[in-house]
């Protein structure tokens, strides 16, 4: 399936800031199920852009707006080709011993270690002891499988009830959350258990027929497990899916501290606005003549923050 992807982000300051820095991670990722066949990013004001690979092969823009503004807006087109993945059977994968052999070889120790978002605490394990998901009492990939639709049904998904920056222990206080927190959440669980997990920041095509959870018109979050036998395996907990056609990966990381679609610095004294638009369509299908309203997040500048200290402004994955 051939996907046209639209992302428009935009930043609202005032009064007006000074020097804005930004990198942007919106270009979807090429590899052996996924090609990304074009690509464009535009910046208004004006900037010139370049690009570089992260550590986990992500493009990265990044510019510099050195004069005065009071909006930046950040436009991103792309054409992206995905691949039907490979059917799940859950009595198809490996036993656990053979997890841990295929993981001494794999390596991938990154994704197993506790990262910013995505640590052990001790509502973590409460929900462990709740869900009753350990090791040995069922295949790895049933396991996991049964964990995606476990925390589908234990956590209502809530736009606007989490922020950017918010650690898991507040999705699990109240049951609630964004795509964010449901990765986050899962990702724990799924390293306790030995297996490497990762975060993946990007894009859900809403077919009609889909009764999906997530907000059409915004970016998406799921996680990858790493199974010897089948490799990255992705699961959506927000949908209760597993990895499809539908789902456009742009980055992948340890948790969302890696791959915020925008992470930027300005200097100045401002309340900021950022406001999302996204929209995905099928190539041989219509193309929707307006992008969805945007999203609109405000925040206010502290009031203690220096008039010189750079202020931070990452966009959240589905607000």
């Amino acid at each position: 399936m051939i996907f046209s992807v639209r992302h428009v982000t935009g930043f609202r300051y005032e009064p007006e800031v000074r020097e804005s820095i930004m990198e942007v991670r919106m270009q979807p990722r090429s590899d052996a199920r996924q090609r990304c066949l074009t690509f464009s990013l535009e910046v208004t004001p004006h900037a010139n852009v370049m690009f570089y690979r992260d550590f986990l092969g992500n493009t990265v823009h990044h510019f510099d707006i050195p004069g005065r503004q009071g909006q930046i807006t950040i436009s991103a087109h792309a054409i992206v080709d995905v691949d039907q993945p490979l059917s799940l059977d859950a009595g198809q994968t490996l036993d656990w011993a053979a997890i841990d052999a295929g993981l001494t070889e794999a390596g991938h120790w990154d994704m197993l270690l506790p990262s910013r978002y995505a640590r052990p605490t001790a509502l973590l394990e409460d929900l462990e002891r709740e869900l009753r998901f350990t090791r040995g009492t069922a295949p790895p990939l049933e396991t996991l499988l049964e964990l995606n639709a476990a925390l589908y049904r234990a956590f209502e998904y809530a736009p606007n009830s989490t922020q950017v920056d918010s650690p898991i222990d507040d999705a699990l206080r109240t049951r609630q959350g964004v795509c964010q927190d449901f990765a986050h959440v899962m990702i724990a669980l799924v390293r306790r258990l030995g297996i490497p997990c990762r975060y993946v920041s990007g894009y859900l095509f809403h077919a009609d027929q889909k009764p999906d959870r997530s907000l059409e018109g915004a970016t998406h979050a799921w996680v990858e497990a790493f199974l010897p036998d089948l490799g990255w395996v992705a699961f959506d907990p927000t949908n209760n899916l597993t990895g499809s056609q539908r789902h456009i990966r742009v980055a992948i990381g340890r948790d969302y501290s890696d791959v915020p679609p925008t992470r930027g610095v300005y200097k100045g004294n401002a309340d900021g606005e950022l406001s999302v638009s996204v929209a995905v369509a099928l190539v041989d299908a219509p193309q929707p003549e307006e992008l969805r309203p945007a999203t609109v997040i405000r925040r206010p500048r502290p009031a203690d923050a220096a008039p010189s200290s750079p202020a931070f402004q990452d966009q959240q994955q589905q607000q």
